[in-house]
Parts: structure tokens; sequence; C-alpha cells
């Protein structure tokens, strides 16, 4: 599978890129800084150069054409004002979601927030994070033309994963580490069998690919 991913240079891509080429995938991640290209390949990821603040719905779709799957796992970052969040968290988000439906890629998996909603109250940096990922899900599960799944995990650490999760429509807080993030992402990739759900994400005691299976199932 050719599965293309945003923020290819992220922490949860560059392991979920790690994760699809060990499987014999083909992961391609859009960058924005050209030096972070060599970063990907050791990652066993084709990079691709494209600022998603900028680019065209064209330019983005180009990018997309004959892929499998797409997965967004951009972010404009902890260190990042209110403005970013928009142009980022949302509007990058909404682009790549359109891209993907011009570019006939129906799988398409979104990694949201514990808490987003455009709704949320606040003036916080924090409070306009929420509210532009909350959009941004919305608008995904607005497109017709793709199978999506939106994935919102938990507090996210750097502890080595265990490959064990709790993955359900609502979970409570909790933390999880990337690595289990990534490793449920390459699951979510593989199938549509959760195409239509919005699910939270936290560490537990259930292995990764039953997790997906169950939650599939239910």
């Amino acid at each position: 599978m050719r599965i293309v991913i945003a923020g290819g240079h992220g922490q949860i891509a560059l392991r979920l890129e790690r994760l699809l080429s060990a499987a014999g995938h083909t992961p391609v991640g859009i960058i924005r800084n050209p030096d972070h290209a060599a970063d990907l390949r050791d990652a066993g990821a084709e990079p691709v150069v494209l600022d998603l603040e900028s680019a065209s719905l064209a330019e983005t779709a180009k990018v997309l054409e004959g892929a499998d799957a797409a997965v967004f796992a951009a972010g404009a970052g902890p260190g990042s004002g209110t403005a970013r969040k928009d142009t980022v968290d949302r509007g990058a988000a909404v682009l790549f979601a359109d891209a993907a439906e011009q570019a006939g890629v129906r799988r398409y998996i979104i990694v949201s927030s514990m808490g987003a909603d455009p709704g949320h109250r606040g003036d916080e940096v924090f409070d306009v994070y929420l509210r532009a990922k909350g959009e941004a899900d919305d608008h995904v599960r607005a497109r017709d033309g793709l199978d999506w799944t939106v994935l919102r995990p938990g507090q996210l650490t750097d502890d080595a994963g265990k490959g064990l999760v709790h993955l359900a429509a609502s979970t409570g807080r909790g933390p999880v580490p990337r690595d289990d993030v990534a490793a449920v992402l390459a699951e979510l990739a593989e199938s549509t069998a959760t195409a239509g759900l919005t699910l939270e994400l936290i560490s537990g005691d259930v292995p990764v690919s039953v997790a997906v299976r169950d939650v599939a199932g239910n």
C-alpha cells in the first residue's frame, strides 16, 4: 500500500513510517523543510516537500494521486500561537481531506485530540487548538467521498510502547505512548473496518491488533 502522511517529520509520523516500511508498505511523508528529507529516508519513507499552509488543492491532490490511504498527522506544535492552530490544525487538515477526496483516496485517518470540539470555550491557546481540531474533525466527517476514521489519543508520552491499548468511542482520559499511537495508525490504515468511527485511545491491556479488530466489530 502507498500511504501518504501529512506532517511526515512529526514524532508519531516517523514512528508510523518505520512501521509501514517494515511491513512492506510505501509510506510517503509530506514535509515543509527539505532538510528533514534524510530523516524520512532513514525511516523508510519517501519525502515530498510541500507546505500545507500555502499549497493549493491541486498541488496537494497531485501528491495524493495513486495512494491507497492518507493519514493527517500534522500539527502546529506546542510552541505555536493561535494563528497557526487555525492554519495547520484546522486549515491544513481541511485541505488534506479535500485533496484526498479529489484524488480518489477513500481511506483517510486524522489524528485529532481528546476533547476536540468546535464549540469548546476559552481564550487560551489550547482552547483555540481544541476548537481548531474539532472543526477539522467535523469537516472530515462530512466528506462523503472518504472512508474516514478520527483517532483521538490521550496524553502523548515518549515511553516505550507496550503494544497494549484501550481503544473505544470513549475511554476517559489517560496517557498513551507515541509508539502505540503509531502502531494503532498502522493497523487502521490497512483496513476500512473502522470507517465512520471517532475513537479515543489511551494505554490499556488489549493488544493493538485485537483492539482495532474489536472496535471495528462493535
